[in-house]
C-alpha cells in the first residue's frame, strides 16, 4: 500500500484532468503554462465540463482537490437518495432501502469511481433525476415535467458525452409506446409528439452548445473527436474489447467481462418481461453501447445501467441467500477497491498547479 494518505486518493484517473478543466477551462493557453501532463491541451474536450463547473464553483471554499473529491462524494450520497426515491415512488421494490443499500456497495467498481474524484457519480444521479421527472409525465400525460426532464438530460449530457444515449432512449421509447397510432397516422402523431415532448431536445442542444465553446475555446467545433485517437474508445466491428492489442485493452485476461455482458443481456431481458418499457429501452440502448467499446475497463462504462439492473433483479436481490452472499463478498469487494484505488493512479511531482 502507498503511504501518501488522501494524495493517492486525489491522483487517481481521471479526477486530475477534470481539475485541469476547472482552472483552465479549456482554454489552451491555461493549460500549457500552468500543467505539466504530457497531453495536447485539445485531449480535455473529451472530458465534459459539468464536473469541471462544480469544482471551481466549491474551490473558494474547499480548493481544487477537496472540491473534486466533495462534488463527487455529495453527488454519490444524492444518487442514492435519489435512486430511493425513484424505487419508491414507482413501486419497484417493497425493498427499497435494502436495494439503496445493495447501490451503494455493488458494484465494486462504482464503489471505486465514488470514492475518488469522477464524474460518474454526478453523471448517474442527474440520469435518475432526468429519468424520474420523464416518467412523471407517462401516467396522466402531464406535459409540465418533460421540461424538467429535458433540463436535468441537458444536464446530464453536459457531464459525459454518453449522455446523448438518454436522448436517444426518450425517444425510442415514446416511439416505440405510440407505435399503433404511428402506423395509422403517421404525421399527425409524430407532430402530437412534439408538441408535448419538445422540452427533451435540450438534450442535443447542449451538446452542440458545448461544441460551439469549444470552436471558441480550440478554434474546433469538433475538437471532442480530434481529441485523440486514444481517447475515444468506441469502435467498429463490436466486441473489439476482445482485441488484445487494442491501446486501452493490453491483455487476454478478460473472462469477466463475459460476465458483465451476460448480466446485462438478462437485465434487458428481465425489464421487457416485467413490462418496465421505459427503463428496459433506455437500458436496452445503453447496453448495446458498450458492445462498441474497445477499453479494459466495460465494468466503468456500464456503471450507469446499474440502478436499472438492480430494479431488473430486485426479486433475487431482496431474498435471503443473496444477502448471505453479498455479506460473504463485502470484504472482498472492499479489498479490490483498495487495491485498486493504490494502483490506477498518476505520477504528480509537483502539486502547486492545483492548490
Amino acid at each position: 500500500m502507498p503511504s501518501e494518505g488522501m494524495a493517492t486518493i486525489m491522483k487517481n484517473f481521471d479526477g486530475l484532468y477534470y481539475a485541469v478543466i476547472a482552472k483552465s477551462f479549456y482554454r489552451p493557453e491555461i493549460i500549457e503554462q500552468l500543467f505539466s501532463f504530457p497531453l495536447p491541451a485539445i485531449y480535455y474536450a473529451a472530458h465534459f465540463p459539468l464536473y469541471p463547473l462544480l469544482i471551481r464553483l466549491f474551490s473558494p471554499v474547499f480548493g481544487y482537490l477537496w472540491s473534486m473529491l466533495s462534488v463527487a462524494l455529495i453527488s454519490s450520497v444524492l444518487a442514492a437518495v435519489v435512486f430511493y426515491l425513484f424505487v419508491k415512488e414507482f413501486k419497484y421494490s417493497k425493498s427499497a432501502l435494502w436495494l439503496t443499500f445493495v447501490f451503494l456497495l455493488f458494484p465494486a467498481r462504482w464503489l471505486v469511481v465514488r470514492s475518488i474524484g469522477s464524474p460518474e457519480p454526478l453523471f448517474i444521479l442527474l440520469i435518475l433525476v432526468s429519468f424520474y421527472f420523464f416518467k412523471k409525465n407517462l401516467p396522466a400525460g402531464r406535459h409540465g415535467n418533460y421540461w424538467l426532464a429535458g433540463i436535468f438530460g441537458a444536464l446530464t449530457q453536459l457531464t459525459k458525452p454518453p449522455g446523448i444515449l438518454l436522448f436517444l432512449g426518450y425517444i425510442a421509447f415514446l416511439l416505440v409506446k405510440n407505435w399503433p397510432e404511428l402506423k395509422k397516422r403517421t404525421m399527425i402523431t409524430l407532430v402530437n409528439l412534439f408538441k408535448k415532448a419538445y422540452p427533451l431536445l435540450l438534450i442535443p442542444l447542449a451538446l452542440l452548445g458545448l461544441f460551439a465553446y469549444y470552436r471558441f475555446a480550440y478554434g474546433d467545433f469538433w475538437a471532442y473527436f480530434h481529441a485523440g485517437i486514444n481517447v475515444h474508445p468506441i469502435f467498429w466491428p463490436p466486441f473489439q474489447v476482445f482485441n488484445a492489442s487494442a491501446r486501452w485493452v493490453g491483455t487476454f485476461w478478460l473472462e469477466e467481462i463475459i460476465y458483465i455482458f451476460l448480466l446485462g443481456v438478462l437485465g434487458v431481458i428481465y425489464l421487457f418481461k416485467q413490462k418496465r418499457y421505459d427503463l428496459a429501452v433506455f437500458t436496452a440502448i445503453f447496453f448495446a453501447a458498450t458492445f462498441f467499446v474497445a477499453h479494459r475497463d466495460i465494468s466503468r462504462y456500464s456503471l450507469p445501467l446499474v440502478p436499472f439492473l438492480l430494479i431488473a433483479f430486485e426479486p433475487l436481490l431482496v431474498k435471503k441467500e443473496f444477502k448471505i452472499a453479498l455479506a460473504i463478498i463485502l470484504l472482498p469487494i472492499f479489498l479490490y477497491s483498495i487495491n485498486f484505488i493504490a494502483g490506477n493512479t498518476l505520477s504528480i511531482a509537483d502539486w502547486s498547479s492545483f492548490l
